[in-house]
């Protein structure tokens, strides 16, 4: 990811979960709502698994024999799949929210644009998973295998009697890969020392082990769901700039009638007093009459225009000053010629 300014002030956690509570609302009331029918879903998987068994990429298959006859990798698996999703997502924005204000609204957008794109790949290709298939296709639901040491019982990861409010066949894209991917790729650009580095790579190639090994997902779901993320940055930065845009016409940029004063008008400067500016708006013309002084009747002015320019004051019964012509007449005897 590429670095950014900061967007605007920093993000107020009073705004923020309300809008990440209604994206989450449609993700899950979205996934109820499309479940698709059973049979459809079905041919979608078996096409995705003839697909892959033709480039020979079903690494499901072997995945899934291997966590189905260790309990110490299937039960490790289970778990993870049951809750890290829902754990350490929510954690590594809230430390983004705390930590890195200036690149939160970025990642979290990133984060929500790509949910929706996965709602939108629920909706037009439901899939049955390969846990569901039939038995003949050697898969096995490792959740229901070892669900006495955990919560979920053997629908999908919800717990045990709340298998109706998920759908199952929302497989494709994988959003548990897509998820860690997200976390992988902000740990390790915004993290400091070698272990958020490590955590960074280590997290997705992990959930993807343990979403096909679960026969939870297929490894095209894996990879649908990296490349939801990828259109998802790309959505990024448009999301932002239409975001901003509705900020800015909404009525509260607009100023209040209350904070609107009226301009100064030009043939009216303000009073300036003691080097102090006035407000606009609250100025005083000046009223003076023709040869009063600027000021005059203030406190502080000068009762005398020269004695405000700094001169010495002149008495006004002093004489004018001789013309040139009788400059010589009216120059003490004695003086210097130089003086004038």
């Amino acid at each position: 990811m590429y670095r950014t300014a900061p967007l605007g002030k920093r993000p107020r956690w009073w705004t923020e979960l309300p809008l990440i509570a209604a994206v989450y609302a449609m993700y899950s009331a979205g996934r109820l709502l499309v479940r698709g029918d059973e049979a459809s879903a079905v041919d979608h998987g078996l096409s995705i698994l003839d697909f892959e068994k033709q480039f020979r990429i079903n690494f499901e298959s072997p995945l899934n024999r291997l966590f189905t006859e260790h309990a110490s990798l299937g039960v490790p698996a289970d778990f993870a799949y049951a809750s890290l999703h829902y754990i350490l997502t929510p954690a590594v924005l809230v430390w983004m929210f705390r930590r890195r204000p200036e690149h939160y609204r970025r990642v979290r957008t990133w984060l929500m644009t790509s949910t929706l794109i996965g709602l939108v790949g629920f909706t037009l290709l439901p899939t049955c998973p390969p846990r569901l298939l039939d038995d003949v296709y050697g898969f096995r639901d490792t959740m229901e295998q070892y669900s006495a040491y955990g919560w979920w019982g053997g629908e999908a990861s919800a717990p045990r009697g709340l298998g109706g409010l998920t759908n199952q066949f929302a497989a494709m894209p994988s959003l548990h890969v897509g998820w860690a991917l997200w976390c992988g790729v902000v740990l390790w650009r915004y993290g400091r020392g070698p272990l958020s580095k490590i955590i960074g790579v280590a997290y997705p190639l992990a959930i993807t082990l343990v979403v096909m090994g679960t026969a939870n997902h297929y490894f095209l779901d894996a990879v649908a769901g990296v490349a939801v993320m990828g259109v998802g940055l790309l959505l990024t930065r448009p999301a932002l700039r239409l975001g901003e845009r509705i900020r800015g016409r909404s009525p509260r940029s607009l100023p209040s009638l209350d904070t609107v004063r009226p301009a100064e008008s030009p043939e009216t400067p303000a009073i300036v007093s003691g080097g102090c500016e006035t407000s606009p708006g609250t100025a005083r013309p000046r009223r003076t009459a023709p040869g009063t002084p600027v000021g005059a009747g203030l406190p502080g002015a000068p009762e005398r225009q020269r004695e405000a320019d700094g001169s010495d004051h002149i008495p006004s019964e002093l004489p004018r000053q001789a013309t040139r012509e009788g400059a010589g007449d009216s120059r003490p005897d004695g003086a210097p010629a130089a003086a004038h």
